[in-house]
């Protein structure tokens, strides 16, 4: 947690009059380039958050390329952006901002998907957490900062790369390696299988195929921990609904989708925002059963078929379907009722279209 003046090394946000927003880490000398000028960082360093810096002329010849001023020469420099006297405000980054603005070569988590794993996975200070795929970082700083440096995370990650990735971003929000992190490189199921029996409070998959994971997922489960897994598609969400109720070693998943719309708010003028974050992806979640007991699971109606593929179905069988999906039959008493309604309504129609005739009729 960063208190005070800005200091060399951290990370920063800018914001303008327009709500745009630039994320750079401050450097002695160093500059942020902005449509609208330079932020020169030598103003910055010392400043509170909340200060307003202004741009300077991006063209002074004391500030860019003073060593080799022939590299500007020529340069198609924009006129908005070699202007300056522009402002912004800065603040260190929210964990959100950061995860958005952070170099990545994954596709990483949005906060609001983010969010809710830690919020329906009930992960908390001081619990051990076992994730797979650590992808760019985003979804690991958040579980860092959630179990705090009491509690422990392990990072499973295939790519060596995207571990290098994720180590570096995470380091870089905290501005220290997390002794708290064990990051692991190599295949999820080899990499679990040298992990100690139901040691982890929680688990976070994000994966193609999690439910080829879920046996060495419950190894090192403890009894009662929450498995949240992300996905993006509907099939993977058949896939693993059926594979954790197959399994019985697992409760009946719950499975979420959460979209997200800004509002824009002036005066009286307030109305919802043109564009909105839709579909990213879905959370299954479940809990851990004990070992020697079985999960209890909904049982279907006899007559209620969620398996079969209505396109495998013979000409019969199919018209037996559809009867069975017919309405049901509707009651003497409300189909009367019914049809009184609708007489009403059609009479007065009648009358709103022939007043005249209704009126000669008295």
């Amino acid at each position: 947690m960063h208190r005070g003046p800005l200091t060399a090394g951290e990370k920063v946000q800018f914001t303008d009059r327009r709500s745009n927003k630039i994320t750079d880490q401050l450097v002695a000398g160093g500059v942020t380039q902005t449509p609208h000028g330079i932020i020169l960082h030598d103003d910055v360093i010392g400043m509170t958050e909340g200060s307003i810096v202004t741009t300077v002329n991006a063209k002074r010849e004391d500030q860019i390329n003073k060593d080799h001023p022939e590299r500007d020469a020529n340069k198609p420099w924009k006129a908005a952006r070699a202007i300056g006297g522009w402002q912004f405000a800065v603040m260190r980054p929210r964990l959100a901002d950061y995860v958005l603005s952070m170099p990545r070569g994954a596709q990483i988590m949005y906060p609001k998907d983010i969010a809710q794993v830690i919020q329906l996975g009930d992960i908390r200070t001081d619990m051990r957490v076992l994730e797979s795929g650590a992808g760019s970082g985003a979804m690991s700083i958040n579980l860092l900062d959630a179990v705090g440096e009491h509690g422990s995370l392990t990072t499973i990650e295939l790519r060596p790369e995207f571990a290098r990735v994720a180590w570096a971003n995470a380091s870089l929000y905290f501005g220290y390696e997390p002794s708290w992190w064990n990051l692991l490189t190599g295949d999820f199921d080899s990499v679990a299988a040298t992990l100690p029996e139901h040691y982890y409070d929680r688990i976070v998959l994000d994966m193609l195929d999690p439910w080829n994971r879920l046996e060495q997922a419950w190894r090192v489960m403890a009894p009662g921990g929450v498995l949240c897994a992300y996905v993006t598609t509907t099939t993977q969400i058949s896939r693993l609904a059926e594979a954790l109720r197959e399994s019985n070693q697992w409760t009946e998943p719950q499975i979420n989708e959460t979209l997200e719309r800004n509002w824009k708010a002036q005066g009286l003028a307030i109305r919802p925002d043109h564009q909105m974050i839709g579909h990213t992806g879905f959370l299954v979640t479940s809990r851990a059963m004990a070992p020697g007991f079985e999960a209890l699971h909904k049982r279907d109606r006899a007559t209620k078929d969620t398996q079969t593929d209505v396109d495998s179905l013979s000409a019969e069988e199919l018209t037996e379907r559809w009867e069975s999906l017919e309405l049901r039959d509707i009651s003497d008493r409300k189909l009367s009722r019914v049809l009184r309604d609708l007489q009403s309504q059609m009479r007065n129609i009648e009358s709103e279209e022939h007043p005249d005739e209704q009126e000669s009729a008295k």
